[in-house]
């Protein structure tokens, strides 16, 4: 995807979605903590708190969320359901969800593809032009020294970094993620994000300047959904400031 104003791009989407993301983040939690309610023993769950405090979630919700996932309160069961598709120009989407109602959630997803010009497809469609890697996002700041960190970064197992105007993205093999991620912040490096996730390994081009309205219209309605947890897309050029 388009890696202009990454850093610009990513804070302004959380701050503007802070509230539907302490929602999102409630699911993970609670996901999370049927595993373990120790974040000490459950990576899974360490990963899901630093999220939501990474947004400022109240820590009354996030023990509200883990006490759910344990069964300490009463809480919904949620199902993760991946949807793959096509969007504008062809472009590639999956939608990660964590749902507990799946026929709603189905019926949303298609109804946003059809509505923006997509169409929603079979399981396994896409998913072929991905493949999941750790990715850490970290803001550059004046202090930073771009060799040292990448020194670090290949210390830890970092596949490739790309460096921005305003950051240095980081990628890694799913397995080496929580490994990375313990040594950048063990030489102190702070993340806008880290998480894994699906990169694309097969890139869309040549959308047209309406294609990539229309893309961005589907991705913003699908990421508006309560029961969306993340929508990857393969497409290579940057398009949100055409909104």
């Amino acid at each position: 995807m388009g890696r202009h104003g990454v850093i610009v791009n990513r804070k302004g989407k959380q701050d503007a979605k802070r509230a539907l993301m302490f929602t999102k983040y409630a699911r993970l939690i609670t996901v999370a903590a049927k595993a373990g309610g120790d974040p000490t023993y459950n990576i899974s769950l360490q990963n899901a708190i630093e999220k939501a405090k990474s947004i400022n979630m109240p820590n009354d919700n996030i023990q509200r969320a883990i006490k759910k996932g344990t069964g300490e309160l009463a809480g919904e069961n949620y199902e993760l359901i991946t949807y793959e598709g096509y969007g504008p120009g062809g472009v590639a989407i999956i939608v990660e969800t964590l749902t507990d109602n799946k026929n709603r959630t189905g019926s949303s997803i298609k109804h946003y593809f059809d509505k923006y010009g997509g169409s929603l497809g079979v399981p396994g469609c896409v998913m072929y032009m991905f493949g999941r890697k750790g990715y850490f996002l970290i803001e550059r700041t004046e202090e930073m020294i771009e060799d040292e960190l990448l020194e670090v970064a290949l210390d830890g197992g970092m596949e490739d970094m790309i460096t921005n105007d305003d950051s240095f993205e980081l990628f890694c093999d799913s397995e080496n993620f929580y490994a990375l991620k313990d040594i950048l912040a063990k030489a102190s490096y702070e993340f806008v994000e880290a998480d894994i996730e699906l990169i694309p390994s097969i890139n869309a081009a040549g959308l047209t300047d309406s294609d990539k309205i229309t893309l961005q219209r589907l991705i913003n309605i699908i990421e508006e959904d309560d029961d969306v947890q993340k929508v990857y897309h393969n497409c290579s050029e940057d398009f949100e400031e055409l909104e």
